[in-house]
């Protein structure tokens, strides 16, 4: 006969675990989420057309994607959520010739030299 109690008691309590009780005037802690490379306008504005490979990645790091069938392609994806629930998101993608310098760029940020 202990085993019903013993069986009633862990039942109710995994029941219990599965939800959080909500306190009014405490909410939890929610961390920032980010994802990807973060790419700043100063960072972008930084770009000339004409620049190597790795003056690239000396400025804005490593692509994120670096598509092995589009060699000539970085693409920098970004991508931020606040505790609050609202989401920045970034996208750039730089293109290079076949002599392995900068020729364009396009996205959400924009370069200087665009604007030329």
């Amino acid at each position: 006969m202990i085993l019903r109690p013993a069986a009633a008691t862990l039942l109710a309590a995994l029941a219990c675990s599965c939800s959080v009780p909500r306190i009014p005037g405490i909410t939890p802690y929610k961390m920032d989420i980010q994802q990807g490379n973060f790419v700043s306008q100063e960072s972008v504005a930084q770009l000339k057309p004409g620049m190597s490979r790795e003056q690239v990645r000396y400025l804005l790091g490593t692509p994120l994607v670096a598509d092995i069938f589009h060699g000539d392609r970085w693409d920098y994806v970004y991508w931020r959520e606040a505790p609050d629930g609202k989401r920045e998101e970034r996208r750039v993608a730089l293109f290079f010739s076949a002599d392995n310098k900068l020729e364009r760029i396009t996205g959400d940020v924009v370069s200087s030299a665009a604007g030329r």
